[in-house]
C-alpha cells in the first residue's frame, strides 16, 4: 500500500515542494491550506501528473478542533497516515514594544500550538501501524536563544517546537514512530520580497541562498528507513548560518 502524507502549508513555497516530491515516489498527498485555494489546486494537478493520488482541504490548524477533523478526515479518506509535516508557520515583522495580543497570540497558535494539536491526533493512527514520521519546521538560530526583537512571538513558537519535538519523540519511540525537525536559514521560497535574500547572502557562510529542494532533501531523508534511527534531531539548513 501507498504511503500517505499529511502536510500543512502545503499549497505554497516549502510544503508545496514536498508534496510534488513525494507524489513523485508513490505517496498519496493531502495538503492543507487556509486561503491559497488557486495554488492548492495547482499543486493537487501536479500531484495528478505525478501519477498519485491527493486531496487538498482547507483548515486553520491553529484550532484545535479544526486540527483533530483534519486528521480524521485524511485516516478515513486514505485508511491510514504515515507522515505529518508540519509545514504552515507564518511570521510577521514588528517591534516587541508595539506587538498586539492578537499579533502575539496568532504566532503561537500558528507556529507552536497548531503542532502539538496535529501531532496528538496522528500518534494514533500511527501507533496502530507501528509505523510514523513527523517532521516540523524551526528555524536556524532557535537553538542560540539569541534577542529577536522584531520576531519576538515567532522566534520562542519556533524554540518551543524545538522542545516540543524532542519530549514527542521520547513519548512515540518505542511505537516505531520518529519526530524530527529541519530548521531552514535562508530559503528561495518565494515568500520573501524582492532582493531581501540577495542582500543575505554576505551573512551565509556557504555564500548562497538555500532552494526549496535543500528542504526536499532533508524531508526526504527524515521519512526513510535510512533515518529510522533519528529521532528527537534537529537538521540546520542553512549554510551554516545561524549556527
Amino acid at each position: 500500500m501507498n504511503r500517505v502524507a499529511l502536510i500543512t502549508g502545503g499549497a505554497k513555497g516549502i510544503g508545496r515542494a514536498v508534496a510534488i516530491d513525494l507524489a513523485s515516489q508513490d505517496w498519496a498527498v493531502a495538503i492543507c491550506y487556509r486561503t491559497s485555494a488557486k495554488e492548492a489546486a495547482e499543486v493537487m494537478e501536479a500531484v495528478r501528473q505525478k501519477g498519485s493520488k491527493g486531496i487538498a482541504l482547507e483548515c486553520d490548524v491553529s484550532k484545535s478542533a479544526a486540527a483533530v477533523s483534519l486528521v480524521e478526515r485524511v485516516r478515513q479518506e486514505y485508511g491510514r497516515i504515515d507522515a505529518l509535516i508540519n509545514g504552515a508557520g507564518p511570521y510577521h515583522r514588528v517591534s516587541l514594544l508595539k506587538e498586539t495580543n492578537h499579533g502575539w497570540h496568532s504566532m503561537f497558535d500558528n507556529n507552536l500550538h497548531s503542532v502539538f494539536y496535529l501531532t496528538q491526533a496522528v500518534i494514533p493512527v500511527m501507533k496502530a501501524q507501528q509505523w510514523g514520521r513527523v517532521v516540523s519546521f524551526s528555524m536556524a538560530n532557535a537553538e542560540q536563544l539569541i534577542a529577536q526583537p522584531q520576531l519576538t512571538a515567532h522566534y520562542i513558537a519556533k524554540v518551543g517546537l524545538l522542545a516540543l519535538s524532542r519530549s514527542f519523540a521520547k513519548l512515540i519511540a518505542p511505537d516505531g514512530i520518529t519526530m524530527n525537525c529541519v530548521s531552514p536559514g535562508f530559503i528561495d521560497s518565494g515568500s520573501a520580497p524582492a532582493g531581501e535574500l540577495d542582500k543575505m547572502v554576505k551573512f551565509i557562510p556557504a555564500g548562497y541562498v538555500g532552494s526549496v529542494n535543500d528542504a526536499v532533501g532533508a524531508v526526504r531523508y527524515l521519512l526513510s528507513d535510512d533515518a529510522r534511527y533519528v529521532n528527537g534531531a534537529n537538521i540546520q539548513l542553512s549554510g551554516a548560518w545561524g549556527v
